[in-house]
């Protein structure tokens, strides 16, 4: 994208005028906030490289395989000006009985924005919308639309674009919503007003720190994604460490607990969004069931969903730890045997270590 010379030509009170209409048509379309910010992440570029420098985001590769691309965004879209960020609300209607589903340790437990369907989608689809509008006043302005797939510092621009802070555990806060929303960006060539940066209002407050079960929250606003059962359960494709399995639990994608204890999701909203809308073949399933899927089952029963991206190996790797972490059950252990010889060798080993487990509960 290089600067379009219509968009170039616009007036301060033209400019002023289309900030107002963008917010307006981004609430319209569907989402919950719309914010502008300009592209200086000076300050957030030198987190992010102390963060890898000491190794932190593990097997995630491409968190620094671009370079300074993500802190630079006219480096990533050529002649991009201002980013205009968006916050979408997930949170679905029974949220408040979610925490008590990590006890039911028969349950398979899935981090409740995976539930619905796959946000990148959702977010992409009302992202163009919202361009169209602004080409519709702005002809032929240059554009790119982006969802958590490609490098960009989507938590740091929110911030900026005044949308909310930055929280002790990394994920963004709004105080009249808390955190179970998503966020889209949109890049743009048009020299937009841009919005107050948020404040943290985080205080002295640590519950994410410290109910992290894996400690992953190694100190104020900074996540060890190497221990985090998000990274663990979803960007790990290998074995799973073994001092970290019995922390898991029941959660076989995804954690939330960090968010469960924030004091600012009390004012969490339910989402408006049918798409989101929590599918019955994937909320709070007994781990059983959920294991004896084939891969065809796997595949059907995720299509259209963030889960379907791990693959079945992984699926089955997390359930196993899961498994191994429930009640001493004969029938767990008669599954867990019965699904050995079908996996791989990466499988294999996480479901001879629950096996293990279950032995050691029954001899207790």
């Amino acid at each position: 994208m290089t600067s379009s010379p219509n968009s170039s030509k616009l007036a301060p009170t033209e400019l002023i005028a289309l900030a107002k209409k963008v917010k307006a048509w981004g609430k319209e379309i569907g989402f919950d906030a719309v914010g502008i910010t300009d592209i200086e992440l000076a300050e957030h570029e030198q987190y992010l490289n102390t963060w890898i420098a000491n190794g932190m985001h593990g097997e995630m590769g491409y968190m620094h395989k671009h370079g300074t691309k993500r802190s630079h965004p006219e480096q990533l879209v050529e002649g991009t000006q201002r980013v205009i960020s968006v916050r979408l609300d997930y949170a679905p209607a029974d949220i408040d009985l979610a925490e008590g589903m990590l006890e039911e340790n028969q349950v398979g437990y899935i981090s409740r924005y995976a539930l619905g369907r796959d946000y990148h989608k959702v977010m992409r689809q009302k992202l163009k919308q919202l361009a169209e509008k602004i080409n519709s006043k702005v002809e032929d302005f240059g554009y790119r639309v982006f969802t958590d797939s490609a490098p960009v510092l989507e938590k740091a621009l929110a911030e900026k674009a005044g949308l909310g802070w930055i929280g002790k555990h990394s994920n963004l806060l709004d105080s009249k919503t808390g955190s179970w929303f998503f966020l889209g960006e949109l890049y743009v060539d048009i020299p937009l007003p841009v919005d107050e940066t948020a404040s943290n209002h985080c205080g002295t407050c640590q519950k994410c720190i410290d109910i992290c079960p894996t400690q992953a929250i190694v100190a104020p606003y900074s996540v060890d994604a190497r221990r985090c059962i998000s990274y663990l359960t979803i960007e790990l494709k290998g074995s799973i460490p073994e001092d970290l399995r019995n922390k898991m639990g029941n959660r076989i994608y995804g954690c939330d607990d960090c968010q469960f204890v924030c004091p600012w999701n009390k004012f969490a909203q339910t989402t408006k969004e049918p798409d989101f809308t929590p599918r019955e073949q994937l909320t709070d399933q007994k781990l059983v069931d959920l294991f004896r899927w084939t891969e065809q089952q796997f595949l059907d029963n995720t299509e259209g969903t963030a889960i379907r991206r791990i693959g079945y190996s992984s699926w089955l790797r997390n359930i196993a730890v899961s498994l191994g972490n429930a009640e001493h059950s004969e029938s767990i252990i008669a599954i867990l045997k019965d699904k050995l010889p079908q996996v791989n060798e990466m499988v294999q080993e996480h479901i001879e270590w629950a096996i293990e487990q279950q032995n050691l509960k029954k001899k207790n």
